[in-house]
């Protein structure tokens, strides 16, 4: 929820032209990991500044559960009482199930 909050744009688009963008989930996290949130972002220079919440929603759309922050986490990491760690690599295709 977060990512479409962010990026303002549904999880699956079947109209997109580029495949690559169909799960806003994959793309992010394939712009976020080759430096390249501007292209998700629509060179949005504001949005652009904020480079933590891509971040976060990153961490939330973890496989193994257990690597999920908490709300309570979620909400520090927002309001930045906590650093935030880089996130890890995700290790699935989210368009596969």
């Amino acid at each position: 929820m977060l990512l479409e909050i962010i990026f303002c744009r549904k999880n699956f688009e079947p109209d997109v032209e580029d495949g690559n963008q169909l799960v806003l989930a994959e793309w992010a996290y394939d712009c976020y990991h080759k430096g390249k949130l501007d292209v998700l972002l629509k060179n949005d220079l504001e949005a652009l500044d904020d480079i933590e919440r891509p971040m976060i929603a990153i961490w939330c759309i973890q496989e193994d559960p257990s690597q999920r922050p908490t709300m309570k986490k979620v909400i520090q990491m927002l309001e930045e009482d906590i650093q935030i760690p880089l996130p890890p690599e995700l290790s699935y295709s989210i368009s596969s199930f």
